[in-house]
């Protein structure tokens, strides 16, 4: 089997019988993915160098609060030091260590906080929506599109959008409102994400999609 560069790949992914589109619905939800302190604070080890992407979160947050759309915020938490509600993943990723109760890294980067009406989603796990609510809240609000910003590329938007492909909600993850630790695996994340389980649209485009929703 011959490699494939970076530059081939979408041909070669097109060649092969990926990289279709989704039709985006009428009624999407914005799911913010662990907008943590742990991402944002410059001596925090899990630091992600990733301002703008915060600013543009916060933009895209405004723009889906004043058209009437749903927000969610994850948040990564545990009770205690042994993180036995995350299993394995707490065994696997020492650093989750910094999202136990009490711990600062653990509180939304500031201007996150939760507004009224907002709903907060505890998980243990990458995903937003395994061992979560969020989709049974999802489908009690008849929501068919899920907007997906937050942290990091390669982590946790990554299983929170093929989980949201797998539960029927068209995933549009917003490339320059996610953000990970390192350029290259936040870019071939969202190269193989717009190929195989969901939409990557800029944040440009993610707006003008919420403007048509009140024309």
């Amino acid at each position: 089997m011959n490699a494939v560069s970076g530059d081939d790949l979408a041909p070669d992914y097109t060649f092969s019988g990926f990289g279709g589109s989704l039709p985006l619905g009428s009624r999407p939800a914005l799911v913010i993915v662990d907008p943590a302190k742990a991402y944002n604070e410059p001596t925090s080890p899990l630091y992600a160098g990733a301002e703008k992407t915060v600013s543009n979160m916060l933009t895209l947050r405004a723009a889906a609060s004043a058209a009437g759309i749903p927000v969610y915020l994850t948040q990564v938490l545990y009770d205690d030091e042994a993180g036995v509600l995350g299993g394995l993943f707490f065994t696997k990723v020492p650093a989750l260590r910094y999202f136990v109760a009490g711990n600062p890294l653990a509180e939304f980067i500031d201007g996150f906080e939760p507004h009224p009406g907002e709903m907060v989603i505890t998980k243990h796990y990458p995903s937003a929506f395994h061992g979560t609510s969020l989709a049974a809240a999802l489908t009690a609000t008849k929501v068919d599109t899920v907007l997906i910003a937050g942290f990091s590329t390669s982590g946790c938007i990554r299983a929170t959008t093929i989980d949201s492909l797998q539960h029927g909600f068209v995933p549009v993850v917003v490339s320059d409102a996610v953000g990970d630790r390192h350029r290259e695996p936040h870019e071939s994340n969202l190269r193989d994400i717009a190929a195989k389980c969901g939409e990557v649209r800029s944040l440009d485009q993610a707006l003008a999609f919420i403007r048509t929703l009140d024309a």
